[in-house]
């Protein structure tokens, strides 16, 4: 049941955020299209309640329990910068928006973006981790909570990777190709 109302859930965002954007974009009704995007919080709710629920009811808590702690933390911690993207380019594509801008390539402006990306990241396995512990305690035998457990240790090293990766863009930057903006036009030609 909770595998079945969690691949629900991710429907449900993807079919909330289309219906949102066209509300907005296509059809000119921009309040009905934020009510919609505003929808999308209730779908963690529910899958929240009912996680709660299956547990309360005697289920063994399992991978699917934590599945579903790690999918309501990504959610809340990524669903708005995914929506602010989908905007962006439904906005381009359909109304006549600027074009989406693309995150830097380059330099500290590149280690700046990678460390927002990792903070979302690290916000969304804290989150997990944190419901993880909460149903853990919901259950307490701590004999029936080593798959929650096992979900914690994963969000650990997901935090880890993310800390890694941005750290790795700030000690060694990726260089600008063709350096700083305007060096190549003022630099005078010589002969060699």
């Amino acid at each position: 049941m909770i595998v079945t109302l969690i691949i629900a859930c991710e429907v449900g965002f993807w079919v909330l955020l289309a219906g949102g954007l066209s509300l907005r974009y296509l059809a000119g009704m921009k309040r009905a299209g934020a009510a919609v995007l505003l929808m999308e919080p209730l779908l963690e709710l529910v899958l929240l309640i009912a996680t709660a629920i299956d547990l309360k009811n005697g289920a063994e808590p399992d991978w699917k329990h934590g599945l579903a702690a790690v999918y309501i933390g990504f959610t809340l911690a990524m669903g708005h910068s995914l929506i602010t993207w989908a905007d962006a380019r439904f906005a381009h594509r359909f109304a006549g928006g600027p074009p989406p801008v693309k995150p830097p390539k380059y330099g500290t402006a590149r280690a700046v973006h990678e460390w927002k990306t990792a903070a979302r990241w690290v916000l969304a396995s804290v989150i997990a981790i944190a419901l993880l512990q909460g149903a853990a305690w919901y259950v307490g035998d701590p004999d029936q909570t080593d798959s929650l457990r096992s979900w914690q240790v994963r969000m650990l090293f997901v935090i880890g990777i993310n800390l890694v990766i941005a750290t790795s863009y700030t000690v060694w930057p990726k260089k600008d190709p063709a350096g700083p903006a305007g060096e190549q036009e003022s630099r005078p030609l010589t002969k060699s």
